[in-house]
This record gives structure tokens, sequence and C-alpha cells, in this order.
């Protein structure tokens, strides 16, 4: 779908303005996350601004910006002071506290419906496991906890168990499919298709052959810069198999296995919270999916499935049937949090001395959050490229996958 090399080469006509705008609002909210994640393993949920900023490669916060001018910008959700040393300390408001609190209460409500996309992942999964660090990279993702690996597995016993390496080189811990459960081996999109609802006993249900269609929606300059429909359509046609069969006898290369590994990352997508995934986390899973080596490849060609935003420092692939503009169609409870939250990000007109502690003992709540009038508060406007410029994506930088040789402009028959 493009001859590209790089995905940072393909031509401006190809993005989609709206979805990038769902990967700035993406950018600037996983960056508060990791702060709230932070705090709340330090003792009184508080740190010193130095020892905040040993983490600066993990919110990608490259010199000489600086936390403090950061935490001013959400001073809804983060105060700072210093001691009687001088030493500054940061810390969450009582808001930002509230916001936690019923984010936890949000992730357990969901648990046993996270549990099952979980189980599901091990039912596409080759050997039916997966190893727990990169299950981890979907935590948020999926809406895992962060003891998921310590305590919250053991709260499922009948989806799954962890297990040891099963070489003396290996010192990873597993996780294991327990029982197949054939109400679960059903694709997202034969649900919709087929109108299967929630609940109902498909118990008898073998996984196989597939003929359903992708739902399609291009970018609206598509036609003015490919012409393929016929082998669009040949495509759409084409039988594959399903997520949760045995692949192991498909050749690689081949159309079949191709169209496979796209149902594999259609229902990887349908799991998140978000229906978006950082394609580098993709391509960890390729062994294990038995998916292409050169994955990206499918991802820019099939852009009326996917859409691979190129903002932050990791790409991002988007469900694009699952946006409608800038917005999903249907909100997971853990999206309409993270509204929530967003909703108190906004920039300082002015910068504000740091209050001593002895000042704050004197002082009510607003001598840390700050006025809420229009004078002294800007919302921010996330349809803007240059907006949050120094919020970028918190997550590591990692090269896998960000030069793509060879792209083809069409859909192999």
């Amino acid at each position: 779908m493009t001859s590209s090399k790089r995905v940072q080469d393909r031509s401006r006509f190809k993005r989609v303005h709206e979805l990038e705008i769902a990967a700035e609002k993406h950018k600037v909210i996983s960056k508060i996350l990791h702060l709230f994640e932070i705090l709340k393993g330090e003792p009184e949920n508080i740190m010193t601004l130095r020892n905040l900023d040993r983490h600066r490669q993990q919110f990608n916060l490259p010199k000489p910006n600086k936390f403090s001018d950061f935490l001013r910008k959400v001073p809804k959700l983060f105060e700072m002071y210093k001691d009687h040393r001088g030493i500054i300390w940061c810390g969450m408001t009582e808001k930002a506290e509230e916001l936690v609190k019923e984010e936890q209460e949000i992730i357990e409500k969901n648990g046993e419906k996270t549990a099952e996309y979980v189980a599901r992942m091990l039912m596409m999964a080759a050997d039916k496991r997966l190893r727990m660090d990169k299950i981890a990279q979907f935590r948020r993702d999926f809406g895992l906890p962060m003891d998921f690996r310590k305590n919250w597995v053991h709260n499922y016993p009948e989806n799954f168990k962890v297990v040891q390496p099963f070489t003396p080189y290996d010192d990873s811990e597993y996780l294991e499919l327990v029982s197949w459960k054939p109400n679960w081996a059903i694709t997202e999109l034969e649900k919709t298709v087929l109108g299967i609802r929630e609940g109902q006993d498909c118990s008898d249900h073998v996984p196989g052959l597939l003929s359903l269609a992708f739902p399609l929606k291009f970018p609206v300059t598509y036609k003015k810069l490919y012409r393929f429909g016929g082998k669009i359509a040949h495509f759409q046609k084409r039988e594959y198999l399903s997520p949760y069969a045995d692949a192991r006898g498909l050749q690689a290369g081949s159309p079949e296995f191709d169209k496979r590994a796209i149902a594999v990352m259609h229902e990887l997508l349908s799991f998140s919270i978000d229906k978006r995934l950082v394609t580098d986390y993709l391509t960890h899973f390729r062994r294990e999916f038995n998916m292409p080596q050169k994955l990206m490849r499918l991802l820019l060609k099939h852009c009326g499935i996917f859409y691979v935003s190129e903002r932050g420092k990791r790409f991002s692939a988007f469900l694009n049937e699952a946006y409608h503009g800038s917005e999903l169609i249907q909100k997971h409870p853990l999206i309409l949090w993270r509204e929530k939250v967003l909703s108190q990000v906004g920039f300082r007109g002015k910068k504000k001395r740091i209050e001593t502690f002895a000042d704050i003992s004197d002082l009510d709540e607003k001598a840390l959050v700050g006025s809420d009038s229009e004078d002294d508060h800007t919302e921010l406007h996330f349809g803007k490229d240059e907006a949050m410029h120094c919020l970028e994506d918190a997550s590591d930088t990692d090269g896998s996958e960000m030069d793509v040789k060879g792209v083809c402009r069409e859909y192999n028959d």
C-alpha cells in the first residue's frame, strides 16, 4: 500500500488527522499514569524531584526540560513543596488520589473480562503459553493491575497458571493456559458479523476456516492515491484460518499465512481498551502467534483495517473500525476514567513560587493546586501538533521495526 521504505517517509496525505489527535491524547495520559504508578510505590506517595529525575528516560523527558515544568502543567494532579532543607518534593493532590482509587475500583470490577482476554491470548498462542514479561507490555492496554504478576494471576486458577522456564538457559516465567473454553475461541469479528451475544452457549464451536470480510475504513484521500479495488475485493473474499486454530501447517509468506496474521492483530487490538497497541509490542509476539517477520509491512499495507501513527518514540497501530473521528465508538470504563484525568490537565499562566512546608501548613489546598479561574488556567487543545510537545510518549525508545524496507503497494493475489 506504500512504496516508502521507512514509516516516517509516508506521504502526509495518508495520515488521518483525527487518529493523530487520539495518539496525542495517549501520549499525555501515558506520562501521567506513569507518574501515578511511581508515586503510588513511594511511602506517603511523595518523592523528591532529585529521585524523580532518575526516571527521566522512562518519561522520555530529555534535558534541558525540567520535571518541575512538567508538574506545573498538571497542577490539579501534582503538587510541589520545599522542606526545611530546601529540597523540593512532589506528590499527588487530593483529587489525584481520588482518581487513583477510582481506577483501582474499575480494574477490580472488570477483572473477569480482563482475565478472559488474557486467556484468549494464551489460546491463540502456538504452545498455549506466553512469557509474563511480554504480557506485561500490554498491562495498561488491557487494564491489568500493577501487581498482576505477583497476585492477580493467582485469582483465576481456572483460566491460567504460572509455570517456570523449561530450559536451564531461560529464567523467564510463563503464563500457561489451564483449560480450553470453546465459547472463547470465537473472534470479536465473528461475534459482530454473526450476531453472537455475550454469554450465548457456543460450547460445540470448533475454530477453523473463516470467510468473514474485515470492516474497512480508508483515509479520505485513498481513492486519489490507489486504484486497487479489485485486489481488495479479492483479499476480502479469501478464506483464512481462525486465530484460535492451529496454524503450524501454514507456509510462511503465503496469502493464507498473512491473512491469518491480520486476523490475529485484529483480535489483539479488539482486546485492548482503546483499540490501539504499540507496534513494537505486537512484533514481540511474532513467533508465539505464527505471524510474519515483517509485521509492520502488513499493518501499513492494509490501511483500511489498521492505521499506524508515527507520533511519539514508538509507533501505534489503531483499529480503524473502532473509531469515529478521534473518539472511540464504544468506550471502556477505563477510557472514561482517563478522559476524566485529561480534563484535569492544563497550562499555568505564570510560574508560581514553590511553597515551603511551613507556608503550606498555613494555607489551604489552593496554595498548591492553584486557582481555577480563566485568567490562571488555560486548557489544552489536543488538535494542534505542537500541543504538549514536552509531554512526549512515556515509553522507552526502541527502534525495532522502525525501518520498513520494500513495503508493497498492492495486495497479493
